[in-house]
């Protein structure tokens, strides 16, 4: 499900309830029941997941019509915030706008390149749209995550749809997986490293543990050559020929030199000789 239309994905157990793609759902929320979108239809699953909201039922006409009037609000909070920003000339950029209805409190979002004194701001906004109004500043990443959008790879941000927690990510990470250091080529919408990098950084560290490095002499099923390149999602390396330099791509199991090397001096089934490794 989605509260926004390509916002962030939350799971819901349907619990008694089978909404279809489109529906309208009640999700139950510490300021009570909230309208989502059902953006997957429900789908047994084979382990016992636990600690997930249930469903509510079926929005109303009631509720759409409340959760349409908020949308109201939080549009009309967004428009009145930056106009007073502007007035007050202060170096803020309004990211999102949350508004609580039950207890008249909207929250505001903000993105600055240092700390604000938004004191004055307040006390306007709230005088202004008469209901309690809370700033809240954030960084890149909560705001890339807000405001959403389409990352290198032509799919919606990782950060906007189901991407929980911002794990740390490093340069050492975009090396070992041989992309260019190019802070053009390796970061995402919020301008930090993209958190993909992360996702298949463990892949490639177990495959450099095991596979022979480059520039070491290795047998082939094509013949005797060198090591010059991997092929970590094919999990093959890249073989340089001794016989007229052609390269060809190999599994990484085809061209474990140590064991060749051992096969041939002792064959396959014999022990080396005492005193020897």
């Amino acid at each position: 499900m989605s509260f926004t239309r390509y916002g962030r994905l939350y799971y819901l157990d349907p619990g008694g309830h089978t909404p279809k793609v489109g529906d309208k759902v009640l999700v139950p929320t510490d300021s009570g029941p909230e309208v989502a979108e059902c953006v997957w239809a429900p789908q047994y699953t084979s382990e016992e997941i636990d600690g997930l909201p249930v469903c509510a039922g079926l929005a109303a006409d009631d509720h759409l019509t409340r959760d349409e009037t908020n949308k109201r609000r939080r549009a009309e909070a967004r428009s009145v915030s930056k106009r007073l920003i502007k007035r007050h000339t202060l170096p803020m950029k309004v990211v999102g706008v949350d508004y609580l209805d039950n207890d008249n409190v909207y929250t505001v979002y903000f993105s600055a390149p240092h700390r604000v004194d938004f004191r004055a701001l307040v006390r306007d906004l709230a005088r202004n749209l008469r209901a309690r109004v809370e700033l809240r500043q954030i960084g890149p990443r909560d705001e890339a995550r807000l405001q959403g959008g389409i990352g290198p790879c032509g799919r919606d941000l990782c950060c906007a749809t189901f991407l929980k927690d911002f794990e740390p990510v490093s340069v050492r990470m975009a090396k070992d997986q041989d992309l260019p250091v190019n802070p053009l080529r390796i970061a995402g919408a919020c301008g930090r490293l993209m958190c993909c990098l992360k996702y298949e950084h463990p892949l490639y560290q177990e495959f450099r543990a095991t596979a022979p490095r480059v520039g070491l002499a290795v047998d082939t099923p094509e013949g005797a050559g060198t090591v010059v390149g991997h092929n970590v999602p094919s999990d093959s390396v890249v073989v340089r020929l001794n016989d007229g330099g052609r390269r060809c791509s190999c599994s990484k199991a085809s061209v474990c030199a140590p064991r060749k090397a051992y096969d041939s001096t002792y064959g396959p089934d014999d022990q080396p000789p005492a005193g020897e490794p």
